[in-house]
């Protein structure tokens, strides 16, 4: 016997249908890429949308077309998006701090055939259009008053193109689980691999997102996505707000603290999500300013470990609650987020960092596991390491073209590469990418751990942790240190700041210090740069 309930697909556009009925007021603020502030609402986002899906249409694009977009964070992001949706056709959001290269091999796997471009990457495109075959629209994400002269064939400004539509148009109807939008991977190993969000995963994901202990957003927030909506749906709060009706700012090209911290202040951002990197930089320039953070209640920090002192800093000085995150793109991306359960709520001081400084526990729509080599489940005790395996309506079961078939088994688990443990309470702590993770005499050591210690040293910018050859214990830790600037740690001012925080044969056996560390398109430490610039190290323990 079935269900008496009405057959309602979960389709995308119903977000923004819902944002325009309930919230149609409620503001989207924008830093534009020509420099003005531009303000908007839901009702307005709503309307746009549907005239771009109505151009689109015009244009022949329909169902299951991919057209990229090359763009900030900004309002016509926004309605692009939800116009692609809308026709049943595919937004594919493109890295522009990948190598131009690997851009073009993205578009042309894809099939890409149109795009939707900031001012900011009309030459970065100029480069790689020719090399892009099924690419036939180019519409630049601007006016025609500031619209450049370019080499793009049949580009054209988007303000005058949108001016072609009415609006009167219906979203078209499809199965929920049609392909809404897609993301390449990073591609640290190997080609970048495409993920397929279906419109079903979408508004699951954008649920799961909302709930009280995840991000916990409301109508009531002003929410700043800093992390860019080529980074995995902007963490889905790009679906995510205009469910529940949260006035939105976006940032645009400036990601300078001085501009992040203007918006934040005028706008009286409530909530913020960023990777460790960006809220460093904000840390630095409040420190050297002065200024706080009055209205600031809550930022989630993902994309790489988030230090204990920063962590520590922006609660204790700023006022600010700290949400330690972890995903992928290929879970759209939230996996989990350390909200304290009632047993960790009335923990305080160092204790509390202690349970904050993991990665935290899955939602509902996530379940995870941690196993050893030979797929055996791992205990729950909170310092087995094992393989992280997840799965859930917003889990990837495949890639785009079916590569990287290797990390899905038949009961739906993906292997994420990292290297974590699970504790009794449920909470995750990645402890290593298992491509990086040192191997000491037969035991790991988590980089990630020492990277985290090292940067609370006073006196340093940034650290990474890599495996250098030993000949007894076959990997030995090498820290590589950035210097923050007008300070000269030594290098056993470091090791003495460490030692006693973790186990003896932990600790590294030298620091190397650098001007940069170089880092991947989305911000993670690029180790295998590191692995290749030290490979010839000599340590002196070996």
């Amino acid at each position: 016997m079935l269900g008496l309930m009405q057959e309602w697909p979960l389709l995308c556009h119903k977000l923004i249908d819902n944002a325009e009925r309930q919230h149609g007021g409620r503001e989207i603020v924008s830093r534009s890429i020509e420099g003005p502030i531009v303000r908007t609402t839901y009702a307005d986002i709503h309307r746009r949308a549907r005239q771009v899906a109505q151009r689109l249409e015009q244009d022949g694009f329909g169902l299951g077309d991919r057209i990229a977009t090359l763009a900030w964070n900004t309002a016509r992001h926004i309605e692009a998006w939800y116009g692609i949706m809308g026709i049943g056709a595919i937004y594919h959001t493109l890295n522009p701090r990948l190598f131009p290269e690997q851009i073009a091999w993205i578009m042309s796997n894809a099939g890409d055939k149109g795009i939707f471009v900031d001012l900011t990457f009309v030459p970065l495109l100029e480069k790689i259009a020719g090399s892009v075959p099924s690419l036939r629209k180019v519409i630049v994400l601007t006016d025609q008053a500031h619209m450049p002269r370019t080499t793009l064939p049949g580009a054209v400004a988007y303000e005058e193109w949108l001016a072609e539509a009415d609006g009167a148009f219906a979203w078209r109807t499809f199965d929920e689980n049609t392909a809404a939008g897609m993301c390449y991977t990073s591609g640290t190993t190997g080609d970048p691999k495409g993920v397929l969000y279906s419109h079903r995963s979408n508004v699951l994901h954008a649920m799961i997102a909302a709930m009280p202990d995840a991000m916990g957003i409301s109508a009531r927030d002003v929410v700043l996505p800093v992390v860019p909506m080529f980074h995995a749906n902007a963490w889905g709060l790009a679906q995510s707000t205009p469910m529940v009706g949260a006035k939105l700012v976006m940032p645009g090209c400036k990601m300078d603290g001085a501009s992040i911290y203007e918006l934040l202040d005028s706008e009286k951002v409530t909530f913020s999500a960023a990777v460790p990197t960006v809220w460093m930089m904000l840390l630095q320039y409040l420190e050297e300013t002065g200024n706080m953070l009055p209205n600031l209640r809550k930022v989630v920090i993902g994309g790489a470990a988030c230090p204990r002192a920063v962590i520590s800093k922006y609660q204790d000085k700023y006022g600010v609650e700290v949400v330690h995150a972890w995903g992928m793109t290929e879970m759209s991306p939230l996996g989990t987020l350390c909200t304290m359960k009632p047993q960790y709520e009335t923990l305080e001081g160092e204790a509390r960092l202690d349970a904050q400084c993991k990665q935290g526990y899955a939602p509902f729509g996530v379940e995870m596991k941690v196993t050893d080599d030979d797929d055996k489940a791992l205990p729950w005790d909170g310092h087995t390491f094992g393989r992280l395996k997840v799965r859930g309506p917003a889990v990837a079961r495949a890639y785009y073209g079916g590569a990287g078939a290797e990390q899905f088994d038949a009961e739906g688990w993906f292997d994420t590469g990292d290297v974590a443990h699970i504790d009794a309470g449920g909470y995750m702590q990645i402890t290593d990418r298992a491509k990086d993770v040192i191997k000491s005499g037969g035991e790991w050591i988590s980089t990630i751990d020492l990277e985290n210690l090292a940067v609370g040293h006073p006196d340093v910018a940034e650290a990474a942790a890599i495996g250098v050859q030993h000949s007894k214990w076959g990997e030995r830790p090498l820290l590589v240190v950035v210097r923050k600037p007008g300070k000269e740690p030594s290098r056993d001012e470091i090791l003495d700041f460490m030692r006693g925080k973790v186990a003896k044969w932990w600790m590294p056996d030298d620091v190397a210090f650098v001007a940069e560390i170089p880092h991947t398109a989305t911000g993670k430490i690029q180790k295998t740069t590191l692995r290749q610039q030290f490979r010839d190290y000599r340590l002196p323990t070996d």
